[in-house]
Parts: structure tokens; sequence; C-alpha cells
């Protein structure tokens, strides 16, 4: 009897074809299952593939009587129960490799757009109450300014490469100091965390969200920043204190904000919707066609790879 895989969300069709070829897999035919709908099927699924954005609880891990795999879809982890899932001996996967450059480039392009106002100058064009002259329009620019990466693993060295070739300087904060080849190679020095903020011009949050990081961000820190500074969030909402940032961005505290994530998504307050100095993007770091093929195959192939033998991304 083949093995039976339930897959959350339908993507394009190829998204799956590796893992269609060996084992019996249910697939929605359109956009994702519900909670109900998992409940129901996944009783006797030996593995599930799981969108980053939805929420693998206890309820749907006791109604998996034979699941012994959770491949997540995404580099993030924190919408799977995991304690739980480790106390019913059920492996849990991610996809962290494919995710690096993508990220790193929409919070590079972030940055880009906020620090020049980008995004500004486009609204006020199309307003029609944009002003022209030498004097007016005017931003800052990357080069010599100094970029504090809080979370220097593959995404915040992606985004260091970049903004090294911009012409900015760089200042990092991890639990651990990378090795000194990593810090020589983007001439990288490590800082704690307070010292960080209070030098940079420039933040960008890139830390994975566990219980230490919740609210990392938060109004006492955002009071360290320079005045003229701008936070870059690509990593996961609740890394920041998302109304202390509103209390920052609308007195002054910061410069501006752009952000990928948000505390409650969907769901945007509207202060951050409302403020001139943000730039939104709807969790997004990942959205490229290339992309979510390669990262659903990459889960299709933890899934493959630990019932026939192979590497896998483990998080548990």
């Amino acid at each position: 009897m083949k093995r039976k895989v339930l897959i959350t969300q339908a993507l394009f069709p190829e998204s799956y074809e590796s893992i269609q070829n060996r084992y019996d897999c249910i697939i929605p035919k359109e956009n994702s299952f519900s909670k109900s709908e998992i409940i129901d099927i996944i009783t006797d699924c030996d593995a599930i593939l799981s969108m980053f954005n939805f929420k693998i609880d206890k309820e749907i891990i006791d109604a998996g009587n034979r699941l012994r795999i959770i491949s997540n879809f995404g580099v993030g982890f924190n919408n799977i129960d995991i304690e739980y899932a480790s106390k019913k001996a059920i492996v849990v996967t991610n996809t962290p490799d494919v995710v690096i450059e993508p990220t790193a480039e929409l919070a590079f392009g972030l940055m880009l757009d906020l620090v020049r106002q980008i995004s500004y100058a486009d609204r006020q064009i199309r307003k029609q109450s944009v002003k022209w002259g030498v004097l007016e329009n005017l931003s800052n620019g990357l080069n010599a300014k100094v970029l504090g990466i809080v979370g220097f693993g593959n995404i915040g060295q992606a985004i260091a490469r970049r903004a090294v070739a911009s012409g900015m300087k760089i200042v990092y904060n991890s639990r651990h100091r990378v090795p000194s080849y990593i810090e020589q190679k983007y001439d990288a020095k490590w800082l704690d965390l307070d010292s960080l903020l209070s030098v940079s011009d420039v933040v960008s949050v890139n830390t994975p969200y566990t219980s230490e990081t919740h609210h990392l961000i938060n109004l006492e820190r955002l009071k360290v920043m320079k005045s003229n500074a701008y936070l870059i969030n690509t990593s996961r909402g609740a890394v920041v204190d998302e109304k202390a940032l509103i209390y920052a961005l609308q007195n002054g505290i910061i410069a501006g904000a752009a952000l990928d994530v948000y505390e409650q998504e969907p769901t945007i307050p509207s202060e951050l919707i409302e403020l001139d100095n943000v730039v939104l993007s709807p969790h997004a770091g990942t959205a490229t066609h290339e992309v979510r093929n390669l990262m659903a195959s990459a889960a299709c192939q933890n899934i493959i790879n630990f019932f026939e033998g192979g590497s896998i991304s483990k998080v548990n």
C-alpha cells in the first residue's frame, strides 16, 4: 500500500510532481483545505506538507493517527506546535536554503525603497501633489551608511553581501559570533544589540522568531536608535512590538520602517497604512514563481528522503 501524503495547499501543477509519482497525495482542487477538512482527512495519512501560514496544532497532530512527518513549506516553523510533535515522535522539517536569496532581495529592495523614498514619491506623483525643484524630494542614500543586521545567519549574510556592494558598512548581532573568516568577508563587526541599534543608520531584522525574540525590538530599544535611522523587518512580525513601532514612527523616534511581516497577519494596523514614512509588503519575501516551485520541491524531497533514506532539514 502506498504511503499517503496530505498537502494543505494547491500550488502550480508541477510543484508536487516528484512526490505524486511515489505516494498517494491528497491535494485540494482549489486553494487550500480548511482545518476541519484536514482533521477529517489526516487520520490515515503518513505525512503532511503544510504551508508556513497554516497552523498545525495539537488537534491536527492528534488526529494524525499514522502521522510520522510534518514537512513545512517555508524556513519558519512557528506555525507548528514543535514541542507536541516531538512528544508524539513526529519529525518536523523546513525548507531553509531556497528562501535565502529571495528574502535578501526583498529586504534590500525595501531598504532602498524606504531610504530613497521611492514609494512615497510614486504616491505623490499619482496624487499630482509632487513638487519639482532642486531642493524638493530629498531623500537619503545608502553609500557609506552603517547597516546593523540583527540575526547574521544565511539571510543576514546575503543582505550584507548586497549592502557591501552598495558601499555600506556592516555591524551585526547574533546569539553567537560567526567565524572570523565570515566577518572578514563582509568587514563585519559584532556588537551587542543596544550598541548596534545606537550606531546603525539602517537596522535589518533577520532573526528567527522564538520566545526569546518575541518583541525583541520594543519601545525601549527603538529609543536607542538614531532619530534619522530606519528599521527593516523581513523576519517575523512579532519580533517587533508593532504598537511600540507605530508610536516611534508617529513621534519621530525613528525616521521610518519597511515591513514584510506583521504581528496579526493578514491584518495590518491602519496607523501603519496611513503613515508616509512606512513601506509595506504582504509577506512576499519568497513570493516568486521560481522560489515557490523550489520550496515545494524541497518540502516534497524532505518527505521522500525521510521515508526512503537521505538528508532532511530537521528542526526538532
